[in-house]
């Protein structure tokens, strides 16, 4: 088993490099390195907006909300998955208008309200993409470990330095050819493995009750991860560079419109696996990861196909990140060059193997990082609004930070006691900082850029 899992995991790494190496700067520019400008098609766009967004994360967490919290909550992570491709589906277009040189999201906001806003942004974009980053490589290392018993930093290591190559060689461009490919693997291997891992359950004559949810707490749960997921992945600067890496406005939307329609179902369809087993009685630990319970058992080759596919999923979502962060890092810091742009890429990834080789829990840093992204949100897209101006968009960020921390506050009648429920503690996902933080920013960037209409735009 050590010598197949080992050859299975170089296999899979070398052909992902391959393909990556393969990719050609089409003319050698650190622009084409970080936006491949307008040279891709509607369902290249849309394939990469899959593999992008799909990581090691849809075998632990979607099957875990299934099994424990039912339908309702799935459904929410489901369309919280999906939304933001259709954010940008509707919104890409009149951003392209807007700024149709652009490259990042701190571009974005810098044209619409100036240099302080560029750098929170961007600011709030570099923690996101890291947690997420350490996330992946984190998850790769505990499913290896899990599925075969080998030491799991073999494939931290092995997807860091896989991907690092041909990132740091392709930049984007890199990156979307190995999506278009990852996308059809981790898809075949989903249906393979999870149709294997149905014939594991009992027959449905011994199927037990889901657990009792409470509805309230289920629509809670959804509606918590519909507003987290969709406000952290619209500051994931990989999803922006993919808005002007499509050949038009039409190309962008079909494509976000196929990314987000087909993330729906596979997270749908993953999280389903989780109630099966929950309803199937079969043990599925504690922690539960009912999708790896239902391997239990499971032949070698099945396993392996298991392994394959949760390197596919980590090395699509991992490369994304890797050459976002590079995008991210150029575009502020003007007139760095294309050998920098590489170094970059390689700087960055080595405090963040560093972190996932510990093996540590990230997700409350990761929910610190989707609230933070939540209370600056909506002012940041508000930029399209001819009525918005800078100050309002400042107010309705500090507004979103006091909302986040408000509800907390007003229940205990504590400042630090809300400030402590806004920073999760024993890393539960909560609704109140959430709505809070989304609806104070609303309300007062809206309000602010009515009183104070600006005289030119």
């Amino acid at each position: 088993m050590l010598y197949a899992t080992l050859a299975a995991i170089a296999v899979s790494l070398i052909l992902f490099t391959w393909l990556g190496l393969r990719a050609r700067l089409a003319d050698g520019s650190l622009d084409d390195y970080v936006t491949a400008r307008n040279s891709q098609g509607a369902s290249a766009i849309g394939l990469s907006f899959l593999a992008s967004g799909m990581g090691g994360w849809i075998l632990f967490a979607p099957p875990e909300v299934g099994s424990l919290l039912g339908p309702v909550a799935l459904a929410g992570y489901a369309v919280g998955a999906a939304l933001p491709f259709l954010v940008f589906a509707w919104f890409g277009p009149a951003i392209r208008r807007v700024l149709p040189e652009g490259r990042s999201i701190g571009e974005f906001a810098q044209n619409c309200y100036g240099t302080g806003i560029r750098r929170y942004v961007a600011l709030i974009s570099v923690l996101y993409m890291l947690c997420f980053l350490t996330a992946e490589l984190t998850a790769i290392g505990a499913i290896t470990h899990l599925l075969s018993g080998i030491n799991g930093n073999i494939a931290v290591l092995g997807v860091a330095i896989a991907t690092l190559i041909y990132t740091a060689w392709g930049g984007l461009r890199a990156s979307l050819v190995t999506d278009r490919w990852q996308a059809v693997l981790l898809t075949g291997l989903l249906l393979i493995v999870g149709g294997f891992a149905l014939n594991q359950l009992p027959s449905l004559g011994q199927a037990a009750p889901m657990p009792a949810v409470p509805t309230a707490t289920a629509f809670s749960v959804a509606l918590t991860l519909i507003i987290a997921v969709t406000a952290a992945n619209l500051f994931h600067q990989g999803y922006w560079q993919r808005l002007w890496a499509a050949q038009d406005a039409k190309a962008l939307g079909r494509g976000a419109l196929l990314g987000g329609l087909v993330t729906v179902i596979v997270v749908a369809v993953v999280g389903a696996l989780g109630i099966l087993a929950a309803t199937s009685g079969v043990d599925i630990g504690s922690p539960p990861i009912p999708f790896f319970a239902l391997l239990s058992g499971a032949p070698q080759w099945l396993t392996l196909a298991a392994l394959v596919l949760a390197l596919t999923l980590v090395a699509s979502s991992v490369d994304t990140l890797q050459n976002a962060l590079a995008s991210l890092a150029v575009t502020e810091k003007q007139g760095l060059s294309l050998t920098a742009a590489r170094w970059i890429t390689v700087a960055l990834m080595v405090p963040v193997v560093l972190v996932a080789l510990q093996g540590i829990s990230v997700l409350r840093l990761f929910l610190i990082a989707d609230l933070l992204c939540a209370t600056a949100v909506v002012p940041v897209l508000m930029g399209l609004w001819s009525r918005m101006i800078t100050p309002a968009a400042v107010a309705g960020c500090l507004a979103g930070l006091a909302g986040a921390i408000l509800p907390g506050w007003y229940s205990t009648g504590s400042l630090m006691a809300g400030i402590e429920a806004a920073s999760f503690p024993g890393a539960i996902p909560t609704l109140s900082p959430f709505v809070g933080a989304l609806a104070a920013s609303v309300v007062v960037s809206v309000l602010v850029a009515l009183i104070c209409r600006p005289a030119s735009r």
